[in-house]
């Protein structure tokens, strides 16, 4: 039939008699050098290889699609190469055959529907270590032979606990497998369906990022955002995500350390990127790409301060009733709020508005003194941010002595300024504001007046 291949679009004729909402099935069959989406390249050691790199719209550069995360789609690759290259897709292997010619064909099956730019596909000499059966999912690495070493070895570290983890807390994997996977041509890491690449100059190294890429099987891949306004669903919850693995497999301690490095790396990106909100507003493709770091670290926060407003049990039935009522289909921001509303019994508009819709942290600081024949303490605790206020909880921690476990006491916060007083039968050695790490906020000067 007549095409038409027009502003990166094909134009396909509808067959004369179609009614609305009836399935039409068009074969479509091209050839030719594929575009960026699809790279043809040497590795770091000089060997052929070939590496998708689908983000975040560049699928339909190889591949015939509706390239948008709504639209999910199952799907098969079938690859012939030289028989000694291996190849490694989405989903669950159907057949590998070796062919007259020194020829391979490779078939890969993804039966459950994915957005456009999870499809991956990775073509190389590789060496494949099997990882056994977790939770019924078969592990397998893949590595470059010459980085088979460190490269396995950054592979599966906390790949198996880290799947545990996000098993049992948060639902079921969606997939038949999964694959870690050393990739040409990228940095960092890509969190393709069951087959996840990290770029090569890290895995040659022993570095991979593993629990991230682990946490978008659950967040941005079963569970994927309906559009690109809302890309946080995904990059924000990797990497609280990742955050909550450390504080499970390292401790307390830990994860404290790592709130603390998002919580700078926040302050300083919101003087680099003023005016820049978590979720967007009418994101242009054709403008930016979605993704900033404060997708990631702020939207990461809002995940945090949200488990500290509803409390930690129903923060995670939310998360489990979140993914239960998307998994492998898409979800807004507004989903996720409606199902944090449910278990907590609490209307968190104003949260999620506060913290998702409009750009800057509260800046804090204060005074306090030692109110002796009251037996209490007075503090005075102000916002000092140009613009709008905040509402927030503050935790405030008072240590009898110095050194101490300090005693935490919750204040909220809704106006300009402040004053509060906490009982205490004795001057305390010291007054600190969130002691927990619980709030993003630029923490002044909190001194003893």
């Amino acid at each position: 039939m007549p095409i038409e291949h027009r502003d990166n679009r094909l134009h396909l004729p509808v067959p004369a008699g179609t009614i609305a909402g009836q399935d039409v099935i068009f074969t479509i069959s091209y050839h030719g050098a594929p575009g960026n989406g699809l790279r043809l390249l040497n590795n770091i050691h000089g060997d052929r290889t070939a590496f998708s790199e689908n983000w975040y719209n560049r699928a339909r550069q190889w591949l015939p699609m509706i390239d948008h995360p709504a639209d999910k789609a199952t799907g098969e690759l079938i690859v012939t190469t030289r028989a000694d290259y291996q190849v490694v897709s989405n989903g669950v292997i159907v057949e590998q055959l070796d062919l007259p010619g020194g020829l391979r064909r490779t078939h890969w099956k993804q039966d459950v529907p994915i957005s456009s730019w999870l499809y991956s596909l990775g073509v190389a000499r590789f060496i494949v270590r099997q990882g056994g059966i977790v939770r019924g999912v078969p592990f397998s690495y893949w590595a470059f032979p010459q980085d088979a070493d460190k490269g396995l070895t950054a592979l599966e570290k906390d790949a198996r606990g880290s799947f545990e983890f996000f098993s049992d807390r948060v639902g079921p994997y969606a997939y038949g497998k999964l694959a870690h996977v050393e990739a040409a041509g990228m940095s960092g890491g890509t969190e393709h369906v069951s087959n996840i690449f990290y770029g090569e100059k890290g895995v040659t190294v022993g570095n991979a990022a593993v629990v991230h890429e682990t946490a978008h099987q659950w967040f941005g891949d079963a569970v994927t955002e309906s559009d690109w306004n809302d890309v946080w669903l995904s990059e924000g919850f990797a990497t609280y995500f990742t955050l909550l693995y450390t504080e499970y497999a390292g401790g307390r301690d830990a994860f404290v350390d790592g709130l603390r490095r998002s919580r700078d790396a926040v302050l300083r990106l919101e003087k680099s990127l003023p005016n820049t909100p978590v979720v967007h507003a009418n994101f242009d493709e054709a403008a930016t790409q979605p993704n900033n770091r404060l997708v990631y670290e702020k939207g990461a926060w809002t995940l945090h301060m949200l488990r500290d407003l509803i409390g930690g049990e129903p923060f995670w039935r939310g998360i489990r009733l979140y993914y239960q009522r998307h998994m492998n289909g898409v979800a807004s921001t507004a989903d996720l709020r409606r199902a944090m509303e449910e278990v907590s019994g609490q209307d968190l508009r104003w949260f999620f508005a506060q913290w998702l819709t409009r750009s800057g942290v509260p800046q804090v600081s204060g005074t306090w003194r030692y109110d002796s024949a009251a037996r209490q303490i007075v503090m005075t605790v102000r916002q000092t941010q140009a613009g709008d206020l905040f509402r927030f909880s503050l935790g405030v921690g008072v240590s009898a002595v110095s050194g101490s476990v300090p005693a935490v006491h919750q204040v909220q916060m809704t106006g300009r300024e402040s004053t509060f007083s906490i009982p205490t039968d004795a001057e305390p050695a010291a007054v600190v504001l969130d002691p927990g790490v619980w709030l993003l906020a630029e923490l002044g000067s909190f001194q003893k007046a």
